[in-house]
């Protein structure tokens, strides 16, 4: 039997860097570098940036 092949896409946490807990799940490429993103945070009310982390 042969190995099972990876899949392509990852699910992905982006966590707030304003250290609210908020943060947004979604799905990229497996291939391209970790994700920075700036997103709204409805907790301190204001788009913020979003770094990747572990899910």
């Amino acid at each position: 039997m042969s190995k099972k092949a990876k899949a392509r896409t990852v699910v992905v946490r982006l966590y707030s860097a304003a250290q609210t807990g908020f943060f947004y799940t979604t799905v990229r490429r497996r291939l391209v570098p970790k994700l920075s993103l700036v997103k709204y945070d409805p907790v301190v009310k204001q788009h913020v940036l979003f770094n990747e982390g572990k899910k």
